[in-house]
């Protein structure tokens, strides 16, 4: 198994391709601890990985909140020893174009898409250097390179969320901890499986390959990028979105 004994916490894994993530790691060895705000559905993660043979803790937590991330860090490492591996998968959406966006959707998407993203990476960098290793993966977009109407706010996130991974991977290179992050393009989640057809349509075309990506595709980029198999590999945003932006 490619994570046997590690530990790892995934945000924002209560569905879609943090609930993937979650249960991928879990079946490539790894202790992980399941990370959203809704209690429900990391429960139901947890059970599945557990009804599976795998190990698993669910935790409730806001990733904006300093003090419930500190406790979220803290917690992994008493209940399985060490903090292997961090995935900064919570994220939201707010959005509307320029002229119409409001304050608060500009302030909510930021709080938890690049500062819950710094939070709870500076709290397992510490813990990280400590252990003299580890590995930190960002949930980036295709969006956050190229733009995409009407989300301001989302768009500068992802930038962001991508010149963190590379100043990251500068500065913990000397303490084994290598940071990288996933862009994906159009997947089909929950929230996109509610759009119209003619949408999805529209997104498919998109791709090259003419295709929607799934939850799991996106996973097995953060499972590689978690293993050993990419040891070499630091400081890179990897796209994962079927050809959309070639």
């Amino acid at each position: 198994m490619r994570l046997q004994g590690k530990t790892a916490i995934v945000t924002g894994a209560g569905r879609g391709i943090g609930k993937s993530t979650a249960l991928t790691f879990a079946k490539e060895g790894a202790n992980v601890v399941v990370a959203d705000l809704n209690e429900e559905d990391i429960n139901q993660v947890v059970q599945e990985i557990e009804a599976d043979g795998g190990k698993a803790v669910s935790q409730s937590v806001n990733v904006t909140d300093r003090e419930a991330v500190k406790s979220l860090i803290d917690y992994s490492k008493e209940i399985y020893g060490s903090v292997d591996i961090v995935v900064n998968n919570a994220g939201i959406t707010a959005d509307a174009q320029l002229l119409k966006m409001e304050e608060d959707q500009w302030d909510r998407v930021i709080d938890v898409n690049l500062k819950g993203v710094f939070n709870i990476s500076q709290a397992a960098a510490a813990v990280m250097k400590e252990q003299n290793g580890g590995v930190i993966l960002n949930a980036s977009s295709v969006v956050g390179t190229y733009g995409n109407f009407g989300q301001t706010n989302y768009a500068a996130t992802k930038w962001g969320v991508n010149g963190m991974t590379k100043t990251w991977a500068k500065e913990l290179g000397r303490f084994n901890v290598r940071v990288n992050a996933v862009a994906p393009g159009f997947v089909l989640t929950p929230m996109t499986e509610k759009m119209p057809d003619k949408v999805l349509d529209m997104m498919k075309d998109k791709s090259v390959l003419k295709d929607l990506g799934k939850p799991e595709d996106i996973a097995n980029a953060y499972l590689f990028l978690a293993s050993d198999e990419a040891r070499f590999i630091t400081g890179e945003v990897l796209s994962v979105d079927g050809g959309v932006v070639i």
